[in-house]
Parts: structure tokens; sequence; C-alpha cells
């Protein structure tokens, strides 16, 4: 039988994009990044733009690479947008321009800045392409430009001028960037550079770009405007050994001659192929550094049947406690296997074992465990008062920080049951 490719491939997770369809909204990614994904020998793992993915960001592990591309701009309030010192007038002139791009998303800013941060800790794979740089650099800690027109252009030269969007000739529109000596992009088009300029032509959709890059990062090419039109973390950039973090402004995947599917310079497509190369090596280096965890044993019927009677008493139990109704005497005898659980239970110390036999008194008691359990209204004022002053990106990390805590308090306590059950048959 051939093996399952689906299982051997890595995974490279990419964030979609929701548009408005018919009135009813559709999520979509681009298929030349999918392409380009698949061609090079990843999977792609679209993450669907839906409230309340950014707290099931686990439930796509293993991750071996991540790719964000385009996409709305990113909440100016997440990267101290108070200094752009822009006007209400020229916020609205913004808005009314660039309609499609100003409409902000906070679920997809949620979902993928959660992403890259992840990326960032665990050194997994990422490429940004266009708001995906943008979402890289906030991030590391960066700040963008909300309007290059604004806040760039009006201050340079007519000369130094750079159109980034041009809405008439959307995607046969290029500008001149000039490449960074000894930089990955600097590799992937050294055959298409002129020893005296150093430039390319690249494809530009944006309005908004990197205005005070993160310090982990590199520039690897400037537009005209000393806009950053790519960068990486050199410190993160050898694909062999599964590292690769770098974020570009253009498009290169949709840099193709006219009516064709040839590219504009055979260098377009490497940012695709080295990041490729290292999500495989990411896969590789992750899978062998997991082939020692040894596998929880499993239990046989019995104990199985004896471990799921005893989960069973502990969610009445909760249940009882949380809704604050009254049990129902038909329930009462299948509490007393969670009961006689916490009671019996000499594999724990002193301290534990007192406190889980006060527990087993609640649930023959659940009323007075009620009470105990009710929160003191002045702290719960307190504590609403406080989280009223964060901002939307903190409530987020706190929620899915004590999120991951409910998991790993749930597969720890699972673990000890499977052992105190197999002492119980034994």
């Amino acid at each position: 039988m051939s093996p399952d490719l689906s299982v051997i491939l890595p995974r490279v997770l990419i964030v979609s994009r929701r548009s408005l369809r018919k009135n009813k909204f559709v999520d979509f990614v681009g298929e030349y990044h999918l392409d380009l994904i698949v061609g090079h020998g990843a999977v792609p793992v679209i993450v669907p733009r839906v409230s309340g993915v950014h707290l099931l960001l686990d439930s796509f592990e293993p991750i071996h690479g991540v790719l964000l591309c385009e996409g709305e701009d990113i909440d100016p309030s997440l990267y101290e947008a108070e200094t752009s010192n822009l006007s209400l007038e020229e916020l609205e002139e913004i808005r009314r321009i660039h309609a499609s791009d100003t409409a902000i998303d906070r679920e997809k800013d949620s979902i993928e800045l959660r992403l890259a941060k992840l990326c960032l800790e665990r050194n997994i794979p990422y490429l940004g392409i266009c708001r995906g740089s943008q979402v890289l650099n906030v991030a590391s800690g960066g700040t963008l430009y909300q309007d290059i027109e604004k806040e760039v252009s009006k201050k340079i030269q007519e000369s130094q001028r750079v159109k980034h969007m041009d809405y008439d000739n959307y995607d046969g529109h290029r500008h001149v960037v000039k490449v960074v000596e000894n930089t990955p992009l600097h590799d992937w088009f050294r055959d298409s550079l002129e020893e005296d300029k150093m430039e390319i032509l690249v494809n530009s959709y944006h309005h908004q770009g990197v205005n005070r890059l993160a310090q982990r990062f590199v520039p690897m090419a400037f537009a005209p405007d000393g806009l950053i039109e790519g960068f990486y973390d050199p410190d993160a950039c050898n694909p062999e050994e599964g590292k690769f973090i770098m974020g570009l402004q253009f498009h290169p995947e949709r840099m193709r001659q006219d009516g064709t599917d040839k590219f504009d310079y055979p260098g377009c497509p490497r940012a695709y192929q080295e990041f490729v190369k290292a999500v495989i090596a990411y896969q590789k280096k992750l899978n062998s550094s997991t082939t020692s965890v040894p596998r929880p044993p499993k239990l046989d019927q019995a104990m199985e049947k004896k471990r799921k009677n005893i989960i069973r008493s502990f969610f009445l139990a909760r249940n009882i406690c949380t809704s604050g109704q009254r049990m129902n005497p038909s329930k009462e005898s299948e509490l007393q296997a969670g009961a006689e659980f916490l009671e019996s239970n000499t594999a724990l110390s002193l301290q534990q074992e007192n406190r889980l036999k006060q527990m087993g008194a609640t649930v023959r008691n659940a009323g007075s465990y009620i009470q105990r359990l009710k929160m003191n209204k002045e702290r719960e004022d307190l504590a609403k008062n406080v989280m009223g002053k964060m901002s939307v990106e903190q409530l987020s990390d706190m929620l899915s920080f004590y999120h991951m805590m409910g998991q790993i308090c749930s597969e720890v306590l699972d673990r000890k049951l499977n052992g105190i059950v197999h002492g119980i048959g034994s």
C-alpha cells in the first residue's frame, strides 16, 4: 500500500480572506499561493477567517510553516497609529479612496498576529506577502504608515514619489525597487540585476507600508521613496536547517507576463521554493525530536469503563455547580463513582488527598459547593473595570492564555486519572 501523503507532507497554514458575494460572506485564498506551495512539496491548510478561530489554533497542529498574504488594513491601534498625525479629514479621504482595504477585520488580525507570534516564538518558517509582511513587522514590535501618499509622498520631492496602488492598471502596474546586496532577494534575482543599478520592477497593491522596521529584521529592498519593500531575519534564514522568516511587500507570485503564466523574472518563485524547503526541513527536525515521546498506555475495556464513569461523575458535578440547578434524584447514583474515587485515592500527597476528599464531599452536597464558588461582587466589578481598559489584543492574548492553561490542566488531570485508575484496578 502506498504511504499516505497527507500525513507525510509538511503542513503550511494559510488564513483565508473574507469577501461579500451575493449578500453572503465567502472565504478564499489566491490560487497562485496554493499552486506554488503544492508544487514545491507541501500541503496548504486553510485556516478559515471565522469568529473564535484564534482560540482554536492548537487544533491545526502540527504547524510546519505559515504563509500570510493579502487582506484588509491592520487595525491601527495595534501599532501606535496615534503617531501618524493624520487629521480626521485625511482619514476620511483615505477610507473613501481605499474603501475595500480600510474595512478593518479584527478577527483576521487576531488570527494572523497570533500565528506570526507563534512562528517567532518557535522559529516556525514564515513567509509574509503584502499584508503578511506588515503583520510580521507589527507582531515583532514594528509600526506602519497608515497611508503612504499622506505620510511619505507629500514630504519628498516629486521625482522620488512612487505610485504604490494603481486601480486603473491593477495587475499591470510596476514600480522600481533597489535590491540590497548580500540578501536572499539579491541571490534570487541575481541573474536579472544590472551591476550598476541593482533594480527590478515589482507589482504593487498597497497604500500602507512599513514605517519603523522591527529591530530583528534587515531590509532587502527599497522603493525610490524610501519605503521598505522586503525584509528578513538574518538569524532565521537557513532553509536547509528549517529557518525562514521573511516579509515581501510585493507579490512575486503575481508578477507574470500579460496573458500568460510566465514569470517576469526567473527569481519570482524562489521565495516560495526556499520557504517550502525550510518547511520540509522544519518538519524533519520536529519529527526527529518527538519520535522518542512515549504514547500513553491504552486501558483495557474494564478500566476504560471505570474511567468514563468517573469522568461522567465529575462532569455532572461540574454542571450542577455551574448551572445552580437542583440535582435530579435519578442522577444521584451517577455521582457516586466520582465521590468514591476521590475519597479512596491514596496516590497523591496528604494535602492533595484532603483537598480531593473535600471535593468528594461537595459532590454529595452541590448546594454548599455552589455557595463557596460564587465570586465576591466587588472583586468581579474590579476585574471588569480593569479588563474594560485593556485593548482587544491584550484581552485576546489573556483569553488564549487561560484557554491554553485549561487544556494543559485537562491533559495532566487525564494522565493522573489514568494512573490512579490503574491503581484501583490492580
